[in-house]
């Protein structure tokens, strides 16, 4: 066992937090560490091998927090909500000035903001860090997202590029703004998360349901998108899910799990802030809805007996339209995300870099994908109104694959598939295409019932129309 102060401590040994610790010590650092149910201590030490001798164990709180170097920079891996501010008054008078607590967790960026309103004028600091890769990229090199003041990037930054995963030797972690920043880029990151998967699960429905394919043959599709423009984690993981055979039953064992989706929150947050900065996000929105559906499978079974799919015969798309509607809608997909950034950004003062943002998601996030080079490099080039599907290289991206994606989202209605995401990728395309939309009709109507008033074209200032009176309102 080591002997003097730790670089870092790591409070919390489940999962994530015994993946980072051990990444941790791997890369040099020494690591301090403890649990709220200190009998995990021990087992956690023996299991560590030979990094042990980099770890400090240490069983109460006060002599976790006196075995590091100061100023002291300690990562918090526990359950966010209420534990989390109780920690921060517990470990609060423990600190001096200079002292960084971190938040490891999926925090609200709201609470994260609040925590960090909380420290100031202590002399200690809070950072809210958001990290994805699940264990393995844990423990092996994960993304993060880091939001806090310079001086605790400063502290933490040695350590978080050690352990974080490279693109080229580019370490896949920055400090992206202050307060919440990290935190929300990481639920927007989510919410990315759960749109993709949600389109690969329409296409490999399409195929299914439509062509009638069986899931190795589909699996054995998606391995092969993996080797051009589509390749990502989330079609390689789709690929060699789709060909794992149950071995009780002899079938593909997506065929024996129960079609029902759970979530923890990150989507439906992205949802929801994005609601409130009057921004859409069709593609996540479609996902967040789907998983809601997927819990009502009694009510599915019902209805499948009930309600006619009415369908029309139509042509199943070409697989090449699938690969290229996918590709479309992963564009536009992560444009709406980018935007969700964009909008909250310039709410919070944050300043994010957008491009920044795109190379830490290269390798060691869920999201990973050949794409987020190609988004890298459009933010940092010719960008109108600051929108990604305005940089030339994907809008001329677009313009080649929009019309797949268009037949395929066309055959899916026809056949009575549901294709939520894919189709509300479309509905956000033809929306942002077409200079004069609908709304002037939208603006009459809340005039007519309510004289909210609207804007000219063709002058400014705030206008009311004197509308005919209906004849129920007459009488």
């Amino acid at each position: 066992m080591t002997t003097g102060k730790a670089d870092i401590g790591v409070y919390g040994l489940g999962t994530m937090g015994s993946a980072l610790a051990l990444n941790l010590s791997e890369s040099g650092f020494r690591v301090a560490v403890t649990n709220r149910e200190t009998d995990w201590i021990a087992p956690f030490i023996a299991e560590a091998g030979s990094l042990a001798d980099r770890l400090v164990p240490e069983m109460s709180l006060e002599g976790f927090v006196a075995a590091l170097k100061t100023p002291r920079t300690i990562l918090f891996m526990i359950p966010s909500g209420a534990p989390m501010d109780a920690m921060i008054e517990t470990v609060l008078p423990l600190l001096e000035e200079g002292d960084t607590i971190i938040d490891g967790g999926n925090a609200d960026f709201n609470d994260t903001r609040r925590r960090f309103a909380r420290l100031e004028g202590t002399g200690a600091h809070f950072v809210g860090m958001g990290v994805s890769g699940g264990e393995k990229g844990a423990r092996h090199g994960p993304s993060m997202m880091v939001g806090g003041t310079d001086h605790s990037w400063t502290q933490l930054k040695p350590m978080a590029e050690a352990i974080a995963a490279k693109f080229e030797g580019d370490p896949c972690v920055d400090h992206l703004g202050p307060d919440g920043a990290g935190h929300f880029v990481k639920t927007v990151h989510n919410g990315i998360e759960y749109a993709d998967m949600q389109m690969i699960a329409e296409v490999y429905g399409i195929l299914r349901d439509g062509a009638g394919w069986d899931a190795p043959r589909i699996g054995k599709l998606f391995e092969d998108w993996q080797k051009g423009p589509l390749s990502s984690y989330l079609i390689e993981v789709s690929a060699a899910a789709l060909q794992v055979m149950d071995t009780e039953t002899d079938k593909p064992i997506v065929d024996v799990i129960r079609d029902q989706a759970g979530q923890k929150g990150t989507g439906r947050w992205t949802v929801i802030e994005a609601l409130k900065m009057g921004q859409s996000a069709s593609a996540i929105e479609g996902a967040v809805g789907a998983r809601g559906w997927s819990s009502e499978k009694e009510t599915r079974e019902l209805a499948e007996g009930v309600l006619s799919a009415a369908a029309i015969p139509t042509e199943m798309p070409e697989t090449d339209d699938l690969q290229s509607a996918f590709l479309a809608a992963r564009i536009l997909a992560h444009a709406q995300g980018f935007r969700v950034l964009s909008a909250a950004s310039d709410e919070f003062g944050w300043n994010l870099d957008m491009a920044r943002i795109s190379e830490i998601w290269r390798a060691g996030c869920i999201i990973r994908s050949a794409l987020l080079d190609d988004f890298a490099q459009a933010f940092r080039g010719e960008l109108p109104q600051g929108h990604l599907i305005l940089a030339p290289a994907m809008a001329e991206t677009l313009a080649q694959t929009i019309p797949a994606l268009r037949r395929v989202v066309a055959a899916g209605v026809s056949m009575g598939v549901a294709l939520p995401s894919l189709s509300g990728t479309l509905a956000w395309y033809d929306s942002m295409r077409r200079g004069r939309g609908t709304a002037n009709l939208i603006q009459a109507q809340r005039d007519f019932f309510g004289a909210h008033g609207f804007e000219r074209l063709d002058k400014d200032g705030k206008f009311h129309a004197e509308w005919p009176a209906l004849a129920r309102e007459q009488s």
